[in-house]
């Protein structure tokens, strides 16, 4: 109902528009009486029995302020009132609030077709629902281009008790509403009812969609101070949390909530307190909506600007979450404007950070007036990079600083994307526009970048399960009709490799290659591991090519950084690579150094014992532990983890009980498979080292078990022949039996007897012959026959043992005792 005539039309500047709540009467939901009378529930959600007549329009004690209050107060404006079909008594109607909305939408159209009418102002004004209702127009009118002219020319909302999270009430109102409608055929929804209640999932996703489009408007919201009393019902209908838009205006009115949109006369107290907000409102829309449509018709539509060199790999798989979280963080949803949006995206080399980016940067594209992609690697290509960027913009830029000037003084929106911000030691806010105007994405595989992102950084991982798996097919060329069949076959080259994107993506293309078939894969990758992560496709290449080549680039910043920490870094991750990519304790460092500090300190043994640790297995260690220090020093091996964490090479995990370092399975096969010989002959002697002086430290193996069980296995993966060849033999044997003794703590009773066998077949010795001068050996040997059942055997060593220890042992002697403790009870 347009409370304004139409005759004015030419001097009408602008449009106040009330929308009604739920089962509300379309004139006198507006309507306040100086008349008293027993308020009833229908009231709420109910319309009047009565009749509306001329006289009662007229009478002087009910005043509907839209007409009496409003037409006078703004003279220029045309006033209207909107109704809806919203009686949930009445069995016809079961509208849904979208349809609402849309009707709304459509409606307002209708009156605004004439040339001079398509941008006037509006101004909205929704009780209860209504304001529901508006919200659900204006989200629908985001995604037709023939609303765009409605939506830009609103220039301000009230809201009068608009339940935005629902409201506790709307269940009581459903629970009538059945009663009044049990003759009613089975299905009815109640849609509209069960759209207030409270915590809806619908109003909850409504909320999200319209601030991400309207953020930014003026908005005012009121809501009820009283309760509302319907006989021996006392509520407030609308909780003040419920009725409230985050970063917006709220003020309360001295009303039960069926009076927020009811008012006596110009001094009514509530009426005083809208009129402020709703003059603001009508005031400013001249200036607001054209401030709007100057900016719409200054900057072109859609994307002029794309810089970007590659496209989005044809076999990108899954990441759908991570896509669409970024997507959702940039978008403009005024929702921030004192600060500028930064994403950034950290992970180890292969994962994808850089195919995410394009499928991000090609979704968005549309949304950008310019998409600038800007690889920072090296000083030279980014310098390149951004002086490209500025003259796209046409400036005259010869520097980054000055390029960066440029972008940032751009008005239009832009996209500027940083790839491969990978140097630990570089401060990458050198490569940021200053200011809060534009949008950026930042790769990189140094965890410590995150702090650069404004909003919530992403951390890369592997795909999950199912992806990896399609990924892989896709790669490897299999029709999608035999996925299922395959599916096995893929799922175990899929864990073989740890879920690596661009190890899946190596794989397929071999296979696809005629290489080897899908279920050959993993035999052949146990025996020619480093052919196959270095093997790639012609096609839609990686940036370093293949796996191996993407954590390369990382060993070559350590080895051109020339300083302690590069080289220490460079030191443990052979270490590492010695043993299992679980994680590692640090704590194995802190214990290696305790024990070495014991060796020094102690005085000659009087007896050669073959399993004795010595200066030699001391003189093998890193310099990250310093023997020679009186007390434990972790600095250097802090800053050596620190520096191999920010590459991504190894992950830290740092927690009140545990502090230790793992590496995902490539990285790990990458830190073996590049040492030569030599190297991998020293990084296996300090590992062993650090193992084998760590043990004297029994505490810490028996807190760490778990943690600990892998490496000792890993260790010991090359022939006993091998590791005998890595050192003197003298010096060797004791940390195999060091590793031996952890083997039989944990069980691994088959990997010990193939130990054992070994040293035999080395030293020439026979556990059926024993010799006096490894008794050591035979010690360990005892235990493991008893654990693999020749009980009689280990009873015989024992025996042998006991007797030798009898002429070179006092009585009271540690070993000796335990010794005759053993063979009792083998008896």
């Amino acid at each position: 109902m347009i409370w304004k005539a139409r005759v004015l039309a030419p001097l009408i500047a602008r449009s106040v528009v009330a929308v009604q709540g739920l089962g509300a009467h379309p004139f006198y939901t507006w309507v306040k009486t100086e008349k008293t009378k027993a308020k009833k529930f229908s009231r709420l959600f109910g319309k009047k029995s009565k009749a509306q007549g001329k006289d009662e329009e007229c009478s002087t004690r009910a005043v509907m302020w839209p007409r009496d209050l409003l037409v006078p107060a703004f003279r220029s404006a045309r006033i209207a009132t909107y109704s809806y079909g919203s009686d949930w008594r009445d069995s016809q109607v079961n509208t849904s609030l979208r349809e609402c909305g849309q009707q709304l939408l459509e409606v307002l159209l209708q009156h605004r077709q004439r040339a001079d009418e398509q941008r006037r102002p509006l101004v909205l004004i929704g009780h209860s629902l209504g304001g529901l209702v508006i919200q659900q127009a204006l989200a629908i009118a985001v995604h037709g281009s023939s609303y765009t002219d409605l939506r830009l020319s609103v220039s301000g909302i009230i809201f009068l008790g608009t339940p935005f999270q629902g409201s506790g009430e709307a269940a009581y109102a459903q629970w009538l509403a059945m009663l009044i409608r049990l003759q009613e055929k089975k299905g009815n929804k109640y849609t509209l009812l069960k759209t207030l209640q409270k915590d809806s999932a619908g109003l909850h996703a409504l909320s999200i969609d319209f601030w991400r489009s309207y953020g930014e408007y003026d908005m005012t919201c009121f809501y009820e101070k009283r309760k509302a009393h319907y006989g021996p019902v006392v509520r407030q209908f609308v909780s003040t949390q419920s009725a409230t838009l985050v970063g917006k205006k709220l003020i309360y009115m001295d009303a039960d909530h069926s009076g927020l949109n009811k008012f006596s006369g110009t001094d009514d107290t509530n009426f005083i307190r809208l009129l402020p907000e709703l003059s603001r409102m009508v005031g400013n829309s001249a200036s607001v909506v054209a401030d709007r449509y100057c900016s719409k018709d200054a900057d072109p539509a859609g994307n002029v600007h794309w810089m970007v060199r590659h496209t989005l790999n044809s076999l990108f798989t899954g990441r759908t979450e991570v896509v669409e979280r970024i997507q959702s963080a940039l978008r403009k949803d005024g929702s921030d404007t004192t600060k500028q949006k930064r994403v950034v995206i950290t992970g180890i080399g292969g994962m994808g950070k850089s195919e995410v980016c394009l499928k991000v940067a090609d979704l968005v594209r549309e949304d950008f007036w310019g998409v600038f992609w800007v690889d920072v690697g090296g000083s030279l290509i980014a310098k390149n990079g951004f002086i490209a960027v500025a003259q796209a913009l046409g400036s005259p830029a010869k520097s980054v600083d000055e390029s960066l000037r440029a972008l940032a003084n751009t008005k239009k929106r832009w996209l500027l994307v940083l790839d491969n911000a990978d140097k630990p030691e570089f401060d990458y806010t050198q490569y940021i526009p200053s200011g809060v105007q534009g949008t950026v994405i930042i790769t990189s595989r140094n965890p410590e970048c995150s702090r650069y992102s404004t909003v919530p950084a992403e951390v890369l991982e592997g795909l999950d399960a199912e992806h990896s798996t399609q990924l892989l097919l896709k790669a490897a060329e299999v029709p999608e009709l035999s996925w299922q069949l395959c599916a096995k076959q893929a799922q175990d080259v899929v864990r073989l490799l740890g879920s690596h994107t661009l190890a899946l993506i190596q794989a397929g293309a071999y296979i696809a290659k005629g290489y080897c078939r899908l279920d050959q894969y993993h035999e052949k990758y146990q025996r020619q591991r480093k052919s196959l992560l270095k093997h790639y496709s012609n096609q839609e290449t990686s940036r370093h090519l293949h796996v191996y080549g993407t954590f390369e680039v990382s060993a070559k910043e350590l080895e051109d950084s020339n300083n302690e920490t590069g080289q220490d870094a460079l030191e443990l991750v052979t270490i590492i690579a010695m043993m299992h990519y679980s994680v590692l304790p640090l704590q194995v460092f802190a214990d290696a150094w305790q024990g070495a500090r014991h060796v020094l300190q102690a005085e000659p043994a009087g007896i050669d014992k073959v399993d004795a640790l010595g200066e030699w297995h001391v003189s093998q260690l890193s310099e990250i532990i310093d023997c020679k220090s009186a007390a434990w020093d972790d600095h250097r091996l802090n800053k050596a983890s620190a520096l191999l964490a920010s590459l991504s090479l190894v992950t830290r995990h740092s927690s009140d009980d545990l502090d230790g370092l793992s590496m995902h399975p490539l990285a790990h096969a990458w830190a073996k498979d590049r040492l030569k010989a030599e190297q991998q002959r020293r990084a296996w002697v300090t590992a062993g080292c650090v193992i084998a002086l760590s043990k004297g430290q029994a505490k810490t193996w028996q807190v760490y078990e778990r943690e600990l069980w892998p490496h000792v296995p890993s260790f010991l993966s090359p022939s006993v022949q091998m590791m005998f060849s890595f050192g003197p033999q003298k010096a060797v044997l004791p940390i195999l039996l060091m590793c031996g003794r952890e083997l039989n703590q944990m069980r691994e009773d088959a990997r010990l007897e193939q130990l054992l066998d070994g040293i035999y077949q080395v030293l020439h010795i026979e556990p059926s012959n024993p010799s006096t001068k490894h008794v050591s050996i035979w010690d360990l040997a005892s235990r493991n026959l008893g654990y693999m059942g020749h009980a009689r055997e280990s009873v015989e060593l024992l025996e042998h043992i006991v007797k030798v220890e009898k002429t070179m042992l006092k009585e009271t002697h540690p070993d000796r005792l335990a010794s005759q403790h053993e063979l009792a009870g083998a008896y």
